[in-house]
C-alpha cells in the first residue's frame, strides 16, 4: 500500500474559482485546480506523492493520517 492512500483527497467544483479544486487536508497547504475532475484528481495524487517524498528527504514525520475518518458523512452534517 502506498503511503498516500493514507491521506484523503479531496476534490470538489469551486463557484468562486469556477474549477475543480483539489486539496488533501492534513497535509498539504493549498491543492491544485482545473478544469476537468479527473485531471485534478491525477494532478492532486501526484502532488500528494511529492509532498510525503519532501517530508522523507527533509526527514520529518508524516503527519498523522486523515484516511479512515469518515470525511464524507462528517461534511454532510456541515452543509
Amino acid at each position: 500500500m502506498k503511503e498516500s492512500t493514507r491521506y484523503v483527497k479531496i476534490i470538489e467544483w469551486s463557484g468562486e474559482d469556477q474549477c475543480f479544486v483539489g486539496r488533501s487536508p492534513g497535509l498539504i497547504y493549498g491543492g491544485c485546480h482545473g478544469q476537468d475532475e479527473k485531471a485534478v484528481f491525477d494532478q492532486l495524487c501526484l502532488v500528494v506523492e511529492e509532498a510525503i517524498a519532501l517530508y522523507h528527504q527533509d526527514g520529518k514525520p508524516l503527519p498523522p493520517p486523515t484516511s479512515g475518518r469518515d470525511y464524507a458523512n462528517k461534511m454532510q452534517n456541515v452543509a
